[in-house]
């Protein structure tokens, strides 16, 4: 899982600093607050929509926690008068590391606990606000269905968020600037 959420970092950062483009760093606090922080990169393609990726890990242990792990890409198109802001819809897609517990015998407590990985698919809609100083909050729903045999067959998709949206400009030096900003000539 560490080495899941270095490569997550390396490309986030990749992605953040190869153009000047603007970029978004989030956390996801509702799922934070269940014990499966979920960090999530997104990158604006156009004022109307953007690409960006999650990954959520558990904190809990294995026999706490069905879910332990999750890497979600997703697509939104927004439909507000801000840049990429306002009301959304999103496509999206999950891997999901997840452990499933059989019970043999209810009386007994006898049981065999499997872990699996899991591929499915999934929309979402929700609401982005932006602040001047380029803060962001995100309020969002959805659910997706995962394939295969497994004891999951759905995944939710939801969460209150708060970020930040900055620019990269390259130059000679790299800087990072926010979106309100100009450059100096």
């Amino acid at each position: 899982m560490k080495k899941l959420i270095i490569i997550f970092a390396v490309f986030c950062s990749t992605l953040a600093f190869s153009q000047s483009e603007i970029n978004e760093f989030k956390v996801n606090i509702l799922y934070t607050a269940i014990g499966m922080p979920e960090l999530s990169y997104e990158r604006l393609i156009s004022d109307n929509s953007s690409l960006g990726a999650s990954v959520a890990f558990s904190l809990d242990k294995k026999e706490d926690m069905d879910l332990r792990f999750s890497f979600t890409p997703y697509y939104r198109m927004f439909f507000g008068q801000k840049k990429a802001a306002g009301f959304f819809i999103e496509a999206n897609s999950i891997v999901i590391n997840y452990v499933d517990t059989i019970y043999y015998n209810g009386s007994t407590n006898t049981y065999e606990t499997k872990t699996g990985l899991g591929l499915g698919l999934g929309a979402a809609a929700g609401a982005k606000f932006l602040t001047k100083n380029n803060l962001i909050g995100e309020v969002y729903g959805g659910v997706g269905r995962v394939f295969g045999d497994n004891s999951l067959g759905a995944y939710p998709r939801f969460g209150i968020t708060l970020g930040k949206r900055f620019v990269v400009q390259e130059n000679d030096n790299w800087t990072i600037r926010t979106q309100d900003r100009k450059p100096s000539a």
